[in-house]
């Protein structure tokens, strides 16, 4: 975030009319500025929140020892606030953040929000970085009997093959004009590019990183 940013996001971010509870706090949810997902829940106040801005990284006010803390201070985990808005009541915020060491719980887990039932397992992000957990999953734990598996037994050749194809495809089904068709030719497209970027060992938030830094 450039200085200019930040000042947009200061002058944004009115600290004095964000509706505080009785405490004098109010709820900060933090989830990753790429893929959106939901890394944690914490409790500002004015001070806190004020700290945030000036310091372009996460501040929260801890309830049980009562006083301000430096998300990864000691861990190194800290948080580079990208962006911060509030809900329509002034008493929430949503805080994306670039989360270095991509771990934000102290149980070492990326995100707090990682159990289901008892069970530890990668927090949601949006749809792509889903599926690209599971091909992940299916390059490191190969099955016999899965699609994906199969691409990455073929190597290069088999997966950049049907990269070729799928991309002829996508562009005929652009020309014959039919929705459907194009989102279901898009999707078998997006599918194999992951599973070539999952082969050469390239993240897919380092592609989002790339997206990022052009729009801006």
């Amino acid at each position: 975030m450039s200085s200019n940013d930040l000042r947009s996001l200061h002058y944004a971010i009115p600290v004095e009319k964000i509706r505080y509870d009785e405490r004098g706090l109010v709820p900060a949810i933090v989830q990753d500025y790429l893929d959106g997902t939901v890394l944690m829940m914490a409790w500002m106040n004015q001070e806190s929140l004020q700290k945030t801005l000036e310091t372009e990284e996460t501040w929260f006010w801890s309830r049980s020892r009562q006083e301000l803390w430096h998300k990864g201070a000691t861990s190194g985990h800290i948080q580079k606030v990208q962006s911060i808005r509030y809900d329509c009541d002034s008493d929430a915020l949503l805080i994306g953040v670039e989360q270095l060491g991509d771990v934000a719980c102290h149980t070492g887990e990326r995100s707090c929000f990682h159990q289901i039932e008892g069970n530890i397992v990668p927090p949601p992000g949006d749809t792509l970085s889903q599926l690209f957990q599971i091909i992940c999953d299916r390059r490191d734990h190969p099955t016999e009997s899965s699609y994906t598996c199969k691409l990455f037994a073929g190597g290069d050749n088999k997966i950049l093959k049907k990269i070729g194809e799928e991309t002829a495809e996508v562009v005929m089904a652009f020309k014959d004009d039919e929705a459907d068709a194009i989102a279901g030719e898009v999707a078998d497209l997006l599918y194999h590019t992951l599973v070539a970027l999952a082969h050469h060992q390239v993240d897919l938030k380092s592609v989002y990183r790339k997206l990022q830094e052009r729009r801006q």
